[in-house]
């Protein structure tokens, strides 16, 4: 590849949303609106499990870990969005690139192992529950939690690295709302051969070997469901679950259509990252409430005071 100005970048431009010119005031409403939404809904899911002691097990404890990554996921890259949809400078430096794609990355494995864990958690309480508690102990559960989060700092670590060591000599223009891999490598002004291979290898290695162990857990957990006798019993059992595999499909097709496609399209990137950093966080707390009896006993307890309850 031949090389560009030789001027280093030290700021990039932000180019938003494409196709969207006119319309900035009905998308800074609308994703503020999903931002409050996504922001109010986890923090009283927080709440809920933090106040109620019968929502202190292995599944709430991870229910919790996830509302916690829902909370920060959409703000890595939401406020600088919306403030540029208000008109304010499009214009990110190059630290604060680093920064975003880093914890885009880091939060973003954080959620595909934590999602892992919990189907493990449903193996566990459906397959073994006489064993659930020995199995799923708070030293266990504690481990896990900490080789999630340790594990996807590493990850985002060497992405970023390999992004980040190439020489950015302009254009410095970024076809999205926020810095990633895909947008930023075709800006480097150098063979970005090895940073395509491992990202595309990494990505790809972590997505696949998480869908292939939840796989693998709903294999036996379906198994197990299908031998219990009653059907108020399979029904219950596969209620725990439907919430986990909604969530879990929301968060594998975005990374699907961003990072494992042969080819990259700007316009769709985009959509597909509006979906997944600010759409899916704000569902989830809808998906784990609506169908979760527990959890809204929870909230009205925390929500209504005792003195106007009958």
């Amino acid at each position: 590849m031949k090389m560009r100005n030789c001027t280093a970048v030290t700021e990039f431009l932000l180019m938003g949303i494409p196709h969207t010119e006119g319309m900035e005031n009905v998308l800074f409403v609308f994703f503020l609106g999903l931002y409050l939404l996504t922001l109010v809904g986890n923090l009283l899911i927080l709440l809920a499990i933090l106040t109620s002691s019968n929502l202190h097990t292995p599944m709430y404890f991870f229910l919790g870990n996830l509302s916690v990554f829902d909370i920060f996921f959409p703000s890595v890259s939401s406020p600088k969005m919306m403030l540029c949809l208000m008109g304010h400078r499009h214009t990110i430096s190059y630290q604060g690139c680093a920064t975003q794609l880093f914890f885009y990355h880091f939060l973003g494995c954080t959620e595909c192992f934590l999602y892992t864990v919990m189907a493990y958690d449903r193996f566990a309480a459906i397959c073994h529950p006489l064993r659930y508690t020995v199995i799923m102990s708070h030293r266990v559960c504690t481990i896990l939690t900490l080789s999630t989060w340790m594990g996807s700092c590493a990850h985002a670590s060497v992405l970023t690295f390999l992004v980040f060591k190439l020489p950015y000599c302009g254009p410095n223009e970024v076809d999205n709302f926020s810095c990633d891999i895909p947008v930023m490598l075709s800006l480097a002004c150098a063979d970005t051969s090895l940073a395509q291979t491992v990202s595309f290898t990494n990505v790809g290695v972590v997505a696949l070997m998480c869908f292939l162990l939840i796989l693998t857990s709903y294999i036996h957990i379906v198994t197990s469901i299908l031998r219990i006798s009653s059907s108020e019993g399979r029904h219950r059992a596969f209620s725990t679950c439907s919430a986990h595999l909604t969530s879990i499909l929301l968060f594998y097709g975005p990374v699907v259509l961003i990072y494992l496609r042969p080819a990259s399209s700007p316009w769709l990137d985009t959509v597909v990252q509006v979906l997944s950093n600010i759409v899916t966080p704000s569902l989830n707390p809808l998906i784990y409430t609506l169908r979760n009896k527990d959890v809204k006993l929870a909230l009205k307890k925390v929500l209504i005071p005792r003195g106007h309850t009958c």
